[in-house]
């Protein structure tokens, strides 16, 4: 089982897009995690239409927590996607909320990577960095988390310093190579190569920006004309592979036995 945490720096360079289209082109069952400490569910007002009501989500395993019955309230607090193998649990209301998941955040990562006896792996969106309830043992305890920029210089000058701060937190805690960086736009202006030079983080993937696919994740949009062979869907499942990659070789240096390779 693969615990997959995507962040930001600054701005909208496309987290819950990016993490909903991954969930929904992952080759095996996936759990779709809305950890965004800014509240209001994207993916229920857009891909949803606003017509499922925000109900449960991590305020009900805040409060399985209390009780001690958090890894039993995880499947109940989540909603099937349709016609898909995803499960998506959804986040908080509003910011106010977001202080009350601070003493969540540590044991959620634990029973998270208890899923893989459920063979589902999990896909975070931990919104923006640095904010008050921001899902800090998440985003430090993945198998693989992924800085996602745009790759202009206004996206990637507000991605630097925290880009820093990340890699000193992974070299400090050895696991380096569990950092890598999500591209939206790749060569629109810089490409992959320059980004991670400037960041100094690896580019796991690159996300075309494709603005009528990708309203097919943020708005529940109509898909566009051949969207299943858009540029959109064959990099979201690059992604998935690339993603896979990283994590296999991260565990197969650390002696342990690879979850996600083996259903590539």
């Amino acid at each position: 089982m693969a615990l997959i945490v995507l962040t930001s720096a600054s701005g909208s360079p496309g987290v819950t897009t990016s993490a909903l289209g991954l969930a929904l082109a992952w080759p095996r069952p996936s759990l779709l995690v809305e950890a965004d400490p800014t509240g209001g569910s994207g993916i229920l007002a857009g891909y949803f239409h606003g017509d499922v009501a925000h109900i449960g989500g991590l305020i009900d395993l805040a409060l399985a927590h209390r009780e001690g019955t958090l890894a039993e309230a995880i499947p109940r607090a989540a909603m099937p996607i349709p016609d898909t193998a995803v499960q998506f649990l959804p986040g908080i209301r509003g910011h106010w909320q977001a202080r009350s998941l601070i003493p969540l955040w540590e044991p959620l990562s634990s029973a998270l990577r208890a899923l893989e006896r459920n063979g589902q792996d999990v896909i975070v969106d931990a919104g923006r960095l640095g904010l008050a309830g921001c899902p800090e043992p998440l985003i430090y305890g993945a198998d693989l988390t992924l800085l996602v920029t745009r790759s202009t210089l206004p996206a990637l000058s507000g991605a630097r310093s925290w880009a820093e701060t990340l890699r000193g937190e992974f070299e400090r805690m050895g696991a380096a190579s569990s950092l890598g960086v999500l591209l939206v736009g790749d060569g629109e202006p810089y490409g992959a190569r320059e980004v991670a030079k400037v960041l100094q983080i690896p580019v796991t993937a690159s996300l075309s920006l494709d603005q009528d696919g990708a309203a097919v994740f943020s708005r529940g949009a109509n898909p566009p004309r051949r969207f299943e062979s858009s540029q959109l869907l064959r990099g979201l499942r690059a992604a998935a592979s690339a993603i896979q990659s990283v994590v296999n070789a991260n565990r197969a240096s650390l002696g342990a036995t690879p979850d996600v390779g083996s259903l590539v």
